[in-house]
């Protein structure tokens, strides 16, 4: 298939009816508690690390003075433990009062000061999965009205402790009653995870039309296998799961854990560029007070932010599976660019891969290309030329690539990096309009 009908079949297959609230219209980005820092709620002898007002507030800190926030990574998202174990005299959700002494409400105001979002977790069930008190079908309205008087802007919506009846009428409730309130809230659904993620069982259509993004799979895990497992299901499933992916509604394959402890540079780099190829949220669940300088490179790669970005908003497919443990990915971009991402499931030493464009179905013609992590402009490419990538084991090679078409061969490192630099300042529309000043 060429490239040029590969994009209009993925641009028609991807027209699911989303969520009218308007929301995430890219995936959206920001920090999520969970991974890194579990359900500690040990604050009298791990104050740095347990679940309370402080650990958000110094997130939201580091969101916006080193440089997170103007990259898009714009939530601070609470997850479980951050509850009292019973419910007001009213019947309302409360924050554990040691833990959250100035409420929930004053927290989502200093991270609005900030100018930045707050998340909050809950369940559609008796409780949520650390045993805090859940949502149940007669709690909906309440618990919705609740978030939107505290001023959240996102609410992640677990599924312990119920069952298949009672998430098929409470998803949807939810959904009708966040947009009931009039206030703007992201709903991000764990209900195909719990469904196992396929059809019959999961109606993609139907969550298109209520989520602006769901979980399809289990828990991501701080290892490479963990990360490899759910890049596997994503892949094996993407015939039936990428199409209902779009602007307002997207699979969520979980956490970014670059830079925590169990990938190593070339897999964290591995992780970024899968999930910026899949169009996936990009939720980072590190510690942002003591984080690397090499994962926060990754994290802040221009790039591949602008890749995950992409107002096109189709998620990516893997095209190759080479018997040599190499996968070759691509997704369609705005402005006829698209990226590749060569990935290695090799584990012994680099591997040279041999390939063209021609031969990843791209169209007759000569491409610029950008490499993503060197941050390095490469030869112009026709379709036809051979090319030879070296990607480490457990890693990638990530290229953007544009027609070189309409731009004159002698300033093609010029003309492509100033185009580079206005992809990554001007996202969406304005894009398109920086593009006719050079």
């Amino acid at each position: 298939m060429h490239q040029a009908a590969a994009v209009f079949l993925l641009a028609f297959s991807a027209a699911t009816q989303a969520l009218d609230n308007g929301l995430m219209r890219t995936p959206p980005m920001g920090w999520l508690a969970w991974e890194r820092f579990r359900c500690d709620i040990d604050c009298d002898n791990d104050p740095q690390n347990c679940i309370n007002e402080v650990l958000f507030r110094d997130m939201a800190d580091r969101l916006a003075e080193d440089g997170w926030r103007e990259l898009g990574y714009v939530y601070v998202n609470i997850d479980d433990c951050w509850s009292s174990k019973t419910r007001d005299a009213k019947g309302r959700l409360q924050p554990d009062p040691k833990r959250f002494p100035g409420g929930i409400a004053k927290l989502a105001r200093y991270v609005h000061d900030r100018g930045l979002k707050l998340g909050i977790y809950g369940d559609m069930g008796t409780y949520t999965c650390a045993g805090y008190p859940g949502t149940t079908l007669d709690t909906i309205e309440t618990d919705a009205q609740t978030f939107a008087e505290w001023g959240i802007d996102m609410l992640k919506l677990d599924g312990c402790f119920s069952n298949s009846s009672v998430q098929e009428q409470g998803y949807p409730l939810m959904s009708k009653a966040l947009n009931a309130t009039d206030r703007p809230i992201g709903y991000s659904c764990s209900w195909p995870c719990y469904q196992g993620g396929l059809p019959p069982k999961v109606n993609y259509t139907i969550l298109g039309e209520i989520c602006n993004l769901w979980r399809n799979y289990g828990d991501i895990e701080d290892s490479w296998d963990s990360v490899l497992s759910i890049v596997d299901w994503f892949t094996d499933h993407q015939d039936i799961i990428q199409p209902a992916a779009g602007p307002g509604h997207w699979n969520d394959p979980d956490m970014l854990i670059i830079g925590d402890y169990g990938l190593s540079m070339d897999q964290s780099r591995s992780q970024m560029a899968l999930w910026a190829i899949m169009a996936a949220p990009l939720f980072m669940s590190s510690d942002l007070r003591t984080i690397n300088s090499g994962a926060r490179a990754i994290l802040q790669n221009k790039a591949a932010i602008a890749i995950n970005q992409d107002p096109l908003g189709i998620q990516g497919r893997r095209l190759i599976k080479e018997k040599s443990g190499i996968d070759v990915f691509w997704r369609p971009l705005s402005n006829q660019a698209s990226a590749l991402v060569f990935f290695s499931r090799r584990t012994d030493m680099p591997y040279r891969y041999h390939t063209s464009l021609k031969a990843l179905n791209y169209t007759k013609g000569t491409y610029m290309v950008y490499d993503v992590f060197s941050q390095k402009v490469q030869p112009m490419l026709k379709d036809t030329t051979d090319f030879v990538v070296s990607i480490n084991p457990t890693g990638v090679v990530m290229w953007y690539v544009f027609p070189a078409a309409g731009w004159q061969a002698e300033a093609e490192s010029v003309h492509f990096t100033e185009i580079l630099k206005r992809m990554m300042l001007y996202q969406r529309e304005e894009y398109a309009d920086s593009l006719t000043e050079l």
